[in-house]
């Protein structure tokens, strides 16, 4: 578990700085509702007349008079991206930073097989993410109890099953690519996090591109869907668990057997 701790030091000021601004922006959000009910509830129609804008985010499927359409659709949005682009981070350079820093000599000339320095570093990712949810969980709990709201724990548990689903698909498949990388590249992680959002987005808009939803996995954490419906699309989480599975599989082959300067 050396490499685990070691990952973790590493790893602990982005987390910090990560959870705290997502869990401020979230509590902000949140201690706005009580202030702004009044007037979303009267915005609806409006929103919901919005065509192709409204339909690409749910806007139309969602009342926002309610702290569960609120939640879904404006706390939804910061959780899931913020959470997304983390997740991205945390996994694109986790196995090329060595090459990247120039410590891939000290690390692997110790007697330890390459299978469990890429367990470790996908563990230690892992924790990172787990470690987040937990603590953005309890500020959202905490937060709604202090502007006086009941808690719906099935639809918020389930928002946030979702998101927790969608971090571990994103940092499987940037795990899997950061395999094949010499360093560690930032803007990788972010662009894949943020064309799947997009995808979703044009997935929502016509009913032509609809297909695209099997891609990314946005599409299973729609909050529009999932507050309305109650439960969460399960034939696309089952396709994305398998494609993070898929992704790790990867990692894995490729590292094992990977010239590593």
């Amino acid at each position: 578990m050396i490499i685990v701790r070691h990952e973790l030091r590493r790893g602990r000021i982005p987390f910090i700085v990560w959870t705290s601004v997502i869990g401020a922006l979230l509590a902000v959000c949140i201690l706005l509702y009580s202030e702004m009910k009044l007037e979303l509830a009267g915005m609806q129609d409006m929103f919901s007349s919005m065509g192709g804008f409204a339909s690409a985010f749910g806007i139309d499927r969602l009342n926002f008079g309610t702290l569960t359409g609120y939640y879904a659709m404006e706390c939804g949005n910061i959780w899931g991206l913020g959470g997304a682009f983390y997740a991205a981070l945390c996994a694109i350079g986790v196995l090329s930073k060595e090459e990247k820093d120039k410590t891939a000599e000290f690390l692997l000339t110790h007697p330890i097989s390459r299978v469990r320095v890429i367990t470790e570093k996908l563990s230690a990712v892992f924790i990172q993410i787990v470690m987040m949810n937990i603590i953005i969980f309890a500020i959202s709990l905490v937060s709604i109890t202090v502007v006086g709201e009941g808690i719906l724990w099935k639809e918020l548990g389930l928002l946030h099953l979702a998101y927790f689903i969608l971090q571990i698909e994103l940092a499987s498949i940037c795990f899997g690519i950061s395999a094949f990388m010499r360093k560690g590249s930032i803007g990788s992680g972010l662009g894949i996090a943020t064309l799947m959002y997009f995808v979703n987005m044009i997935s929502n808009i016509t009913e032509k591109a609809d297909f695209l939803k099997y891609i990314t996995p946005f599409a299973y954490c729609d909050g529009a869907d999932i507050v309305t419906s109650g439960h969460l699309e399960w034939s696309l989480v089952a396709i994305g668990l398998a494609a993070a599975v898929i992704c790790v599989f990867i990692a894995y082959f490729k590292y094992s057997r990977k010239d590593i300067h």
